[in-house]
């Protein structure tokens, strides 16, 4: 198994200022305990909506006195996100959650974590120095990495071999491919375009091609959500959408689903995590699934992020050493990512941040898979992560982003969508007060 030795720098450097860039963040180091003086054992609770969490904690649970943890499984997306900025506000926050890398530069800009500087910086200094800058915006440390999730393309090799396709290499022969399959099934396509945007999906898609997101010059931010890769990607898929050689089915809908398990759709792009899904939701087509790397535009190996998730104590938890104890032993101890792959009906196929879990998680998931994959997709997924490209930044007002992408795509498609959260995020940056450049 390959490591993750190299993953690009997503986020902001330690050697920016804080007070610069996240203005309510920045403060002392929190307290809290790990251990209750009296004798009992402290308790924490999760929130997260990872596959096999409920396993996790309850080996936890199980092999820990001092600290126990109580877990709440929530939704995913902005409903879940807006459930623990909610309970931040109630003062009712749960003590750990989960924190996907795309979002943590707006909760910890916005003062909605504790700060683990003194709990976990030391931690997250073992991590390689490229993958540190996704949880330590400003330069302090405001969550743990877990995950790494280059986008990968996922194929049936039986509709591929029926259309006579091979596995595309660019997006050129990516759309040739298209014509093939549609050809070859009038009611068949090569994949689905999420209607009405699925922007973690779309921005990993304009990363790979070099779009920027958000940047830093000086003490201010930059915006670079509408640049010209990421025009480019909007003209490409657009094109496709508009020549009916993709579905468009809403992203997570029974009709995507459906149009999966009726063999109507040849491939999708997805991260490592989408393997355990693809296990549950469609048994049936066990072997009939194989592994890819991302087709590229000009054949050089290339690929963006689709999600990825960071443990971040939410602010004012009266338990943050112990909750920092328990996030380090989810993220490094072998332990949690066995139990995290002991379903045998949904098994997690998620590739760890930490290099020394990878090789743990790709044994577990084999087992648990049941040779379901006609390939080897551990291997393939840390094989993409060197190619994760270089210069992708998350900004602090990803959720404005999000809403402006997404509410305007259905109805103009991604360059209308890439250009309204371009104006999105200048407006939010500038109603919270931070300081943007150009």
């Amino acid at each position: 198994m390959k490591p993750a030795h190299r993953i690009p720098r997503l986020a902001l450097t330690a050697a920016l200022g804080c007070l610069a860039l996240l203005v309510t963040a920045c403060g002392g180091e929190g307290g809290g305990t790990s251990g209750a003086s009296d004798g009992k054992p402290v308790t924490l609770t999760m929130w997260s909506w990872m596959v096999g969490t409920k396993d996790v904690v309850e080996e936890f649970n199980a092999t820990h006195e001092d600290i126990k943890v109580e877990y709440t499984e929530i939704t995913a997306g902005a409903d879940g996100y807006s459930k623990i900025d909610s309970a931040i506000k109630g003062g009712n926050a749960p003590d750990v959650v989960g924190m996907e890398y795309a979002m943590l530069p707006e909760f910890a800009s916005q003062g909605n974590l504790e700060d683990l500087t003194g709990h976990s910086g030391k931690l997250v200094k073992s991590f390689p120095e490229s993958l540190q800058s996704l949880v330590t915006p400003g330069g302090r440390t405001w969550g743990v990495p877990f995950d790494v999730t280059p986008q990968l393309l996922y194929y049936r090799t039986d509709l591929f071999e029926k259309a006579g396709v091979e596995v595309p290499a660019t997006w050129a022969e990516f759309e040739k491919a298209a014509k093939k399959i549609k050809a070859a099934d009038k009611g068949a396509r090569i994949l689905n375009i999420p209607k009405g945007g699925d922007i973690p999906f779309i921005n990993g898609l304009a990363w790979q091609a070099g779009s920027q997101g958000f940047g830093v010059e000086g003490d201010a931010w930059t915006v670079h959500i509408d640049d010209e890769p990421a025009l480019k990607v909007a003209g490409f898929w657009d094109g496709l959408v508009r020549d009916g050689l993709v579905f468009n089915h809403p992203a997570w809908s029974e009709e995507e689903s459906t149009a999966k398990k009726k063999n109507q759709v040849a491939a999708f792009i997805g991260a490592p995590w989408s393997g355990a899904g693809l296990i549950s939701q469609t048994p049936e087509q066990k072997k009939k699934w194989a592994v890819a790397p991302l087709p590229t535009w000009d054949g050089t190996p290339a690929t963006g992020t689709w999600g990825g998730t960071s443990f971040a104590v939410p602010k004012g938890s009266d338990h943050i050493e112990g909750a920092a104890e328990f996030i380090e032993w989810l993220t490094t101890d072998p332990a949690a990512m066995k139990a995290r792959l002991a379903d045998a009906e949904a098994p997690s196929s998620v590739l760890p941040a930490d290099p020394g879990m990878q090789k743990v998680a790709a044994t577990e998931f084999t087992r648990a898979a049941g040779g379901y994959f006609a390939n080897d997709l551990y291997q393939v997924a840390a094989d993409q992560v060197d190619t994760i490209g270089d210069g992708w930044t998350w900004g602090p007002v990803q959720g404005s982003v999000n809403e402006a992408f997404e509410s305007t795509v259905a109805k103009g498609g991604w360059e209308a969508g890439f250009e309204a959260a371009q104006r999105a995020a200048l407006k939010a940056l500038d109603d919270r007060g931070l300081k943007t450049a150009g």
